[in-house]
């Protein structure tokens, strides 16, 4: 069964998959020196140029694209995903030269990078961020070695942000009731024993009910998610994609050809949102 990765989108209970390649364990992420800071690459396309800032705060995203970029990995790779108000995707070295209609988004280098979060670091318009697989076979939250998204994003309303608060912090809590039941502690066993053997919706709201202690223990140590003020200010004016913050590395952003963005987020694709005018893309480092 092929493994996913995911893009999760919270809102409107819709989600984007793109599919990759498990990771060859036996093949690391190669380690490169790197002295330059504020590093800026340029993403050359048909349809115009691409400038992105590679971050500092995000050493191991930063030097793993540069190392790539500097082996040509990129060079002659598609933008294989496109999705209008959301992000473009790349980054997949099967793209070169597929046939039209192929389904892409499996390839990469053979290993992942350790997760790189960040609270400054978010999904504004324009962010540079690392694709994954889904957390069923990714519990780490471990990059892609070579996939990549440009959020182009869209604005959302402040209620549209609350609301999104609201499900992330509902999530987080099914999390943490599905970890307990899979896990009860000793003095909970009967009690979560009796609901599975009932098998009934009060027997299992009741157990919600008792392990309400517990719930509210592990809230408090894993905190109430919320978007800073800054985030809020960014979403409502300039927009992007909140919905995937804290679950994807942001590590660089787009400080110019944002209009290439929007032009490519535009062009028509197939089912499987792969543009059906291929986008090929050659990435250089400024120096």
């Amino acid at each position: 069964m092929k493994s996913i990765v995911i893009l999760l989108l919270i809102c409107f209970s819709a989600s984007l998959t793109i599919a990759q390649k498990p990771a060859n364990n036996k093949k690391k992420q190669q380690t490169v020196t790197v002295t330059e800071i504020n590093q800026k690459v340029k993403i050359t396309t048909d349809v115009g140029d691409i400038v992105v800032l590679l971050y500092d705060k995000t050493p191991l995203h930063r030097d793993n694209f540069i190392k790539l970029v500097t082996d040509s990995f990129y060079n002659g790779t598609l933008f294989h995903r496109v999705i209008q108000d959301f992000m473009i995707q790349g980054g997949d070295p099967d793209s070169k030269n597929a046939q039209p209609g192929t389904v892409l988004g499996e390839g990469g280098p053979g290993y992942t990078i350790k997760s790189e979060f960040d609270a400054t670091l978010f999904h504004k318009r324009g962010a540079l961020c690392a694709a994954r697989m889904g957390d069923n076979v990714n519990p780490n939250k471990e990059s892609s070695g070579s996939q990549f998204y440009i959020v182009q994003g869209k604005k959302f309303s402040p209620s549209e942000i609350t609301n999104i608060e609201m499900r992330v912090n509902q999530s987080k809590r099914a999390e943490i009731v599905n970890s307990i039941i899979a896990n009860p502690p000793k003095e909970l066993k009967e009690k979560v024993d009796s609901a599975r053997t009932l098998g009934t919706n009060e027997s299992y709201s009741n157990l919600v009910k008792d392990i309400e202690p517990y719930i509210e223990k592990e809230l408090v140590k894993k905190g109430v998610f919320a978007f800073t003020d800054e985030q809020k200010k960014v979403y409502t004016t300039a927009g992007g994609s909140p919905h995937l913050d804290g679950s994807y590395t942001v590590f660089g952003e787009v400080i110019e050809g944002m209009d290439v963005v929007d032009k490519i987020s535009q062009i028509k694709t197939d089912q499987n949102s792969r543009p059906l005018n291929d986008i090929k893309m050659t990435i250089c480092l400024i120096k």
